[in-house]
């Protein structure tokens, strides 16, 4: 980025908060745009090329500045120079991460102009003359494109300083602004929570999740209820032309039906996350872990859910309050941690669940002790970063065939 991260006076903290607004661009901007777009990737591959050839070159990492490849590119002056300096940004940023945990972080790759997010930041600036980037009544003032005529779902406080604006072009053709403001609030006082105050959650793949009073989302099936108008448009484009202005209008139908249902889920999971952060002094959500979950049928399409995203919600809207969310590990059950005492219903999930994780932890250890025969040390513990850290605290192994609760519940993990 290009400003810097300012502390804050005592008791107070730095708070930043984004706004989305819909942009509704002239031809001229919409093209100008449109360029900006081409820009940042053609300067985010070439970086990337030249920093590859550097390492084989010089085994040395580095990469080049936008500066260099505007003489050889004169088409990069007649956008946003802000927007450039961003793209080298991100680059430095995902190959800082990239060494720090390449495990976690993969590779950069090079950006495509068919599959890639179309979308530029750039950082407003303060001179004596004002700033670069500022809202109007009815829009935003960004360099070189003037003002952009904007709808405003709220407004922000007098005392919000900009920070920075990035402009994205979703795939049924909507521009979207994100504004980044910054902002001091007050400390928000610790909430000590008590078990009549803590809420206890877990996914289920029919009610999204259960509560330990037994109450459940039970969201509306958004995907289930356009399947029919999905499927009625993907059997038009079977017959249609790949390319004909029918086929153009059949797809883009299909973009904006997707994106509705997007929009749906993220409003379900926004509203249902603030209500629950307003209504409880924490909640304790088991740290299942998505990714696996997705790729097991029993819980039915993870992704689709959005299961994610409500953890997320529900992180930094309760840390806003000074509320704690508590992930316990997901060998432990959540029933034992936020269920209350004597509860019929959490009594009988608990059971269930427990059954559930036992067989499942059985069924995966047979897996990996399968994958693991042979002469040599195991692969899939040589690649997890917890079997290295059992290695270098010199653990003993746990032997073959053990019974999966003979060594307790974890906790002491």
């Amino acid at each position: 980025m290009a400003w810097k991260k300012r502390s804050a006076a005592d008791g107070k903290t730095v708070q930043y908060t984004t706004f989305k607004v819909r942009l509704y661009p002239t031809e001229a901007q919409a093209e100008l745009f449109e360029n900006t777009f081409g820009c940042c990737r053609y300067i985010w591959n070439h970086m990337l090329a030249d920093q590859q050839r550097f390492y084989l070159e010089t085994d040395q990492h580095f990469i080049p500045t936008p500066a260099k490849y505007k003489k050889g590119a004169p088409f990069l002056k007649e956008v946003d120079n802000q927007a450039l300096i961003q793209e080298h940004n991100k680059l430095s940023q995902a190959f800082r991460v990239f060494f720090k945990s390449p495990e976690t972080f993969g590779y950069p790759k090079f950006k495509k102009k068919k599959t890639d997010r179309d979308s530029f930041s750039a950082c407003n600036h303060i001179f004596e003359s004002g700033p670069t980037i500022y809202t109007t009544k009815d829009g935003i003032r960004m360099t070189k494109a003037g003002v952009v005529k904007a709808k405003f779902s709220r407004r922000p406080q007098a005392w919000w300083s900009l920070r920075r604006v990035t402009v994205e072009k979703t795939k049924s053709g909507k521009y979207f602004c994100y504004i980044l403001y910054e902002c001091e609030v007050k400390t928000p006082e610790p909430v000590t929570p008590t078990p009549e105050t803590t809420l206890g959650l877990k996914y289920s793949m029919g009610h999204f999740y259960v509560g330990d009073h037994g109450d459940m989302a039970d969201p509306p099936r958004w995907l289930k209820e356009s399947k029919e108008k999905l499927v009625r448009i993907q059997r038009r484009l079977n017959r249609m032309q790949p390319g004909s202005k029918n086929y153009q209008e059949a797809v883009h139908k299909y973009r904006l039906l997707h994106e509705h249902i997007a929009n749906q889920r993220h409003d379900f999971i926004h509203k249902e996350s603030r209500r629950i952060a307003n209504a409880w002094d924490a909640v304790c959500v088991r740290a299942d872990a998505l990714a696996d979950m997705s790729r097991d049928p029993r819980y039915g399409s993870v992704p689709d859910s959005g299961y994610g995203m409500f953890r997320a919600c529900l992180r930094y809207k309760l840390e806003r309050q000074g509320k704690p969310l508590i992930l316990p590990l997901p060998a432990h059950h959540t029933h034992l941690l936020g269920l209350r005492a004597g509860s019929g219903y959490g009594a009988r999930q608990g059971k269930n669940l427990e059954l559930s994780k036992v067989r499942y932890g059985a069924q995966q250890g047979n897996q990996r002790r399968t994958k693991c025969q042979g002469p040599g040390p195991c692969p899939v513990l040589q690649q997890s970063g917890f079997a290295r850290k059992r290695l270098a605290c010199k653990a003993p192994a746990i032997p073959v065939g053990t019974p999966a609760n003979a060594h307790g519940s974890g906790w002491e993990r």
